[in-house]
C-alpha cells in the first residue's frame, strides 16, 4: 500500500510525493498578472517539499474573476511572468499546476481582507456585470447575474481551452478545471442554481454538459502527457441540491473523457448550508468517488497532521492529499511531516545543514 511519501505517476508526470498545495486565492494581482508575491508564495512551498504546487484560481476571462485582484490567464501576456515561477518550482523538484476558473455569479466581489469592504463591487468602483446559468443571485450582497446564452457558453468553453493550452506551453504540467465552491461550472451542476430549460439545464446529463464538453475539449488540445484534474464539490450540503451520488456519476463520465484525477471538495453553492466541519470532513467523499468511479482522487479540508495525511493515503481513501491553510502556517510542512513519519526525503542543498542526518540533496525535475 502506498504511503504519503511514495511517488504518484499520472500520465507523463510523476509527483515525488502525495502532498499537494491546494489552490488558495491570494487576491494580490493587478489586472490578473502574477508578481513577486506569487513567486515567493508558490516557490516557498516548492522549497518546502510539496510534490505538486497548484496556483490559485486563474480566471480565463476578465469577468470570471472573483475579485479585481484575482489572478488571470485571459491573455498571452499573463504567461510571461510564469516562466520564472515554473522554472524555480521545477528546480526544487516540484510539479507546477494551475487551476483555471470562472466565478460566474460569485464574481465582481471585494476580496474581503480584514478591514476592507465585502460583497459586490459596484461598477463605478471597478466592478463588472456578472453571468451565470440562470439569473439568480448567490446572496443579497452579491451581484445580480445575467443568464448566459448558448453562444456565450461556447465562448466560455473556448476560453478554458485556450487558457489550458497556454498554461501547458508555459510549463504547467497539471491543469485543473475549477468546478467547485459555487463558481460557474458548479452553478451549472447544481439544480439549486441552474433553472435552465434548454440542453444545459434540468436533467443530470444537461446540468453536467458544459463541464463535460469543456473537459473533453481541453483534453483533446493537450498532449497525452499532460495531466488533467477537475475540482468538484461533492455535495451542496442542502437537500435537493448537488449530492455525492451525482458526483460519483459525473466522475465516471469525466474518467471516460480522459480526466486523470478528481479533486474532491464540497459546498459553496448555497449561502447558508449546514456543513459538519471537522478534521478530514471531506475525505469520505474522495474515498467514495475513488472507489465507486474507479478514478484517482485527492482529499482536501482540515488535513493538518502528518499521521492523518499518511493514513488517508495508506488506507486508500485518496491518492493525493491537498493541504491549504496548514501550508500557509508552515510552508515546510512536507519536510517536517516526512521526519515525523520516519521517511527519508531530499532537502534543498542550501538547507542540508539543518536536515535530518543522512538526508540527500534535492534533484530538479
Amino acid at each position: 500500500m502506498a504511503h504519503l511519501f511514495d511517488p504518484l505517476a499520472l500520465r507523463g508526470v510523476t509527483l515525488r510525493n502525495r502532498v499537494a498545495v491546494s489552490p488558495m486565492c491570494e487576491y494580490s494581482s493587478v489586472d490578473g498578472f502574477a508578481n513577486d508575491w506569487h513567486f515567493v508564495h508558490l516557490g516557498s512551498r516548492a522549497v518546502g517539499g510539496a510534490g505538486l504546487v497548484i496556483t490559485e484560481a486563474a480566471a480565463v476571462v476578465p469577468e470570471g474573476r472573483i475579485s479585481p485582484e484575482d489572478l488571470g490567464v485571459w491573455s498571452e501576456k499573463h504567461f510571461e511572468a510564469w516562466s520564472r515561477n515554473v522554472a524555480f518550482m521545477n528546480g526544487q523538484g516540484a510539479v507546477a499546476g494551475i487551476q483555471l476558473a470562472h466565478a460566474g455569479r460569485k464574481a465582481s466581489t471585494y476580496r474581503g481582507f480584514p478591514g476592507e469592504p465585502t460583497g459586490e463591487v459596484p461598477l463605478d468602483k471597478g466592478g463588472w456585470p456578472t453571468v451565470a446559468p440562470s439569473a439568480l443571485k448567490f446572496a443579497a450582497s452579491y451581484p445580480s447575474p445575467r443568464e448566459l446564452t448558448i453562444a456565450e457558453i461556447g465562448t466560455v468553453r473556448d476560453a478554458f481551452v485556450t487558457a489550458a493550452v497556454r498554461s501547458h506551453d508555459a510549463g504547467f504540467r497539471v491543469i485543473e478545471l475549477h468546478a467547485a465552491h459555487g463558481y460557474l461550472f458548479h452553478e451549472f451542476l447544481s439544480p439549486l442554481s441552474n433553472k435552465r430549460t434548454d440542453q444545459y439545464g434540468g436533467s443530470f446529463e444537461n446540468r453536467t454538459r458544459v463541464l463535460r464538453e469543456t473537459a473533453s475539449a481541453v483534453r483533446a488540445k493537450l498532449p497525452d502527457s499532460a495531466v488533467l484534474f477537475v475540482r468538484i464539490s461533492a455535495t451542496d450540503w442542502v437537500e435537493g441540491g448537488w449530492d455525492a451520488q451525482q458526483a460519483v456519476d459525473l466522475a465516471r463520465q469525466l474518467k471516460d473523457i480522459g480526466v486523470d484525477l478528481i479533486d474532491v471538495s464540497s459546498g459553496g453553492s448555497v449561502e447558508k448550508a449546514t456543513i459538519p466541519v471537522g478534521p478530514g470532513y471531506q475525505t469520505p467523499f474522495a474515498e467514495k468517488i475513488r472507489r465507486e468511479a474507479g478514478i484517482p482522487a485527492s482529499a482536501v479540508g482540515l488535513i493538518t497532521d502528518a499521521a492523518q495525511a499518511d493514513h488517508i493515503v495508506r488506507t486508500g481513501q485518496a491518492d493525493l492529499v491537498m493541504l491549504a491553510r496548514e501550508l500557509l502556517r508552515d510552508p515546510y510542512w512536507p519536510l517536517h511531516a516526512a521526519e515525523s513519519l520516519g521517511q527519508a526525503v531530499s532537502w534543498p542543498a542550501q538547507y542540508l545543514r539543518a536536515a535530518p542526518k543522512g538526508s540527500k540533496p534535492r534533484a530538479a525535475i
